[in-house]
């Protein structure tokens, strides 16, 4: 089973555009569809990390509203970062998915048990993720991955649950 999710933010959680204000404040768009996904998937006691190239203020503060914990920003390798996560929560590789889509990327693939990319990915990702979702990424496909593992492991009544009770 699966027990956390590493997520690549720019291009995964947002559509990978950069927008800038005049006043030079860098701006993302999140989805609702996959913030829900993400309350979900850790309201089942799982867990979520934000792994990210960039140091952005704005994913810092969904990772809030999220409820993420694990929110590494402006980092190099991404690798290293999943490797500190899976000795802390005592984890093998076939218990962790990731999604990204691009190139720097390639190192959480190499070590989580399942990968995600987006359909808008860098096409090379294609070649290398076990697993090429139909969303684009800021258009649902965090979302996507994760109704996929909730299927896989057979926990939709459990998260309907969540919603009708």
């Amino acid at each position: 089973m699966i027990e956390l999710i590493c997520l690549d933010v720019d291009g995964t959680l947002t559509d990978g555009k950069l927008y800038y204000s005049d006043l030079g404040m860098e701006m993302k768009a999140f989805n609702v569809h996959d913030g829900l996904g993400i309350a979900c998937w850790l309201k089942l006691g799982k867990k979520i990390a934000l792994i990210s190239g960039r140091d952005a203020k704005n994913v810092q503060t969904r990772a809030q509203e999220l409820g993420i914990t694990e929110c590494f920003l402006g980092i190099r390798d991404k690798k290293q970062v999943v490797l500190k996560l899976m000795e802390k929560y005592q984890l093998q590789s076939h218990q962790i998915a990731c999604i990204g889509d691009d190139l720097n990327d390639l190192p959480m693939f190499a070590i989580c048990g399942m990968s995600f990319t987006p359909a808008n990915a860098a096409k090379i990702m294609h070649n290398y993720a076990k697993y090429i979702l139909t969303a684009n990424g800021g258009e649902g496909a965090v979302r996507e991955m994760i109704d996929f593992l909730i299927v896989q492991e057979k926990l939709e009544g459990k998260v309907l649950e969540f919603f009708t009770k």
